[in-house]
């Protein structure tokens, strides 16, 4: 009888920790399914590119490759040939200089035109709508307007120029100038992104805070210092950060403006990557390059997450 009481006993006890334990797994595998095709995706369109190109690098990658499919493991060579290149250091600073200039034009005009617009008037949606625009347009195509524009003998701003008496400027044929009428091009182009995501910000700030600023005699640039940057800042942060790495790998802009010149003016790192894989068909150096991109890219991103990540803790 003794026994018989028992093992019920212990049945009773054992079912209650086996149902919880069969109900997570069931909610693993769901869980596993619904991440499942995000993961395929992300390892065929993004990481089997990465890693492909991160071999070619260490390999001399040819056009002959394509008929024979020999390409020698030729290690840290690629990389030799990048950084003793002549064209490399200058095009590192090209870099520097035209990611800096265009960031910091795009950021303060855009955060003009924000503030701007968060006033209410007349027209304020169509003209937010209008700014739109340079976004909308393929950047192939707003360079060759640009191109056109600032084409030294017919381009339209040397006829204004000259219309006013002042000389005409060679924007796209001289070495000194080139690369700020490349900047300059760069920064129409990137301030519709900036007005947009710092337009949403502004938004998100509380007007309660700007009428108690108010009473105590804050206004004006005053207010802006104290209440809008302050509140703004996650926003800021995300739109330099974002910013920064696209610009780094702008190529179409440049191409179709100056294609790299004159005289390697506008070369700039991603420059260099597309020709070296694509005019001088050295695959493995153009990798090489590209490379070296995705490193620097790499280090913002970086500091863009760890700043995400500090903001979620706080």
């Amino acid at each position: 009888m003794t026994t018989t009481a028992t093992a019920p006993a212990v049945s009773a006890q054992r079912t209650p920790t086996a149902r919880p334990t069969s109900r997570f797994r069931r909610e693993g595998v769901v869980k596993a399914m619904f991440l499942a095709p995000a993961a395929l995706y992300i390892l065929l369109f993004f990481g089997y590119p990465v890693v492909k190109n991160l071999v070619m690098s260490f390999q001399e990658y040819t056009t002959k490759t394509f008929f024979t499919g020999e390409a020698p493991w030729v290690g840290w060579e690629n990389y030799a040939t990048v950084v003793n290149s002549g064209l490399f250091w200058p095009a590192m600073l090209n870099t520097a200089l035209f990611t800096v200039g265009s960031i910091a034009g795009q950021f303060v005009i855009g955060l003009a035109l924000a503030v701007f617009f968060r006033r209410r008037f007349p027209l304020s949606g169509f003209l937010r709508a209008m700014l739109l625009l340079p976004w909308l347009l393929p950047l192939i195509v707003s360079s060759a307007t640009w191109r056109s524009i600032l084409d030294q003998d017919s381009g339209i701003l040397n006829e204004f120029l000259a219309s006013v008496g002042l000389g005409a400027v060679p924007w796209l044929n001289s070495p000194d100038v080139a690369l700020i009428a490349v900047i300059l091009v760069n920064i129409w182009i990137g301030i519709p992104f900036n007005v947009t995501i710092l337009y949403g910000g502004l938004q998100d700030i509380p007007e309660e805070l700007y009428e108690a600023a108010a009473l105590d005699g804050a206004t004006g640039w005053k207010s802006f210092w104290h209440i809008t940057l302050p509140n703004l800042r996650p926003v800021i942060n995300v739109v330099l950060v974002l910013g920064v790495v696209y610009t780094l790998k702008v190529i179409d802009i440049i191409l179709g403006l100056t294609n790299g010149g004159p005289a390697n003016a506008t070369q700039t790192i991603a420059i260099r990557s597309y020709q070296s894989s694509f005019v001088d068909f050295e695959f493995g150096v153009g990798a090489a390059f590209s490379n070296i991109l995705i490193l620097i890219s790499l280090v913002f991103a970086i500091f863009y997450l760890r700043g995400n990540r500090k903001q979620v803790d706080e």
